[in-house]
């Protein structure tokens, strides 16, 4: 089965709000992913069977979550705050998965497909349409282990935080000294209470 790169583009610039190199790359990093691991159907049939790694918080992630279906919300994406352009797709049936990294000399390359556009960003969103997987990405395959509390569905346990009161999901809590809390409770969190 083939994916409508055009379709599967549009959508995702429809959702993120506008169309960039970002989009694009996040999309063919998507498709080439997802065929690398056998999911052609993954807002169908196979969308139990697909868990997304995102390396990064930028557009591409849009574009990944626009194709793939995959989102925080289902547990089906997670988030790997590493700065990374890149993605991992696992297979939960198979248990295969790819890493697909965005090439950092495919932005140099992208000049070359249109010498005559000065806005680099530009040439890019043209260039990256045209260029092949092989110059914008490097795949390695990988093997990823899921723990049961990281899996989508329900939660597996819930814990009161000793400290707050605030209810912690999933194994996220911390034992310390024999008490059990949230991590904000524990080692502090990115907001002050005031």
């Amino acid at each position: 089965m083939a994916f409508d790169f055009e379709g599967l583009l549009e959508e995702s610039a429809r959702i993120h709000g506008h169309l960039c190199a970002g989009q694009v790359l996040g999309v063919k990093m998507s498709i080439l992913g997802l065929s690398s691991v056998g999911i052609f159907d993954p807002k169908g049939a196979d969308r139990k069977a697909l868990i997304v790694y995102v390396e990064i918080d930028r557009c591409a992630t849009d574009a990944v979550q626009s194709v793939t279906g995959c989102s925080l919300g289902h547990r089906s994406m997670k988030f790997m705050d590493y700065g990374i352009m890149a993605a991992t797709f696992l297979n939960l049936k198979t248990n295969s998965a790819v890493r697909v990294i965005a090439r950092e000399d495919s932005r140099d390359k992208a000049k070359n497909y249109f010498p005559d556009v000065t806005n680099p960003y530009e040439a890019q969103l043209r260039a990256y349409r045209l260029m092949s997987d092989e110059e914008l990405f490097s795949t390695m395959a990988v093997t990823v282990e899921v723990p049961p509390e990281d899996m989508p569905g329900r939660p597996i346990m819930r814990v009161r935080c000793a400290i707050c009161g605030d209810y912690v999901q999933d194994m996220r809590h911390i034992a310390k000294d024999g008490i059990e809390m949230c991590k904000v409770c524990a080692y502090g969190g990115y907001y002050l209470k005031k």
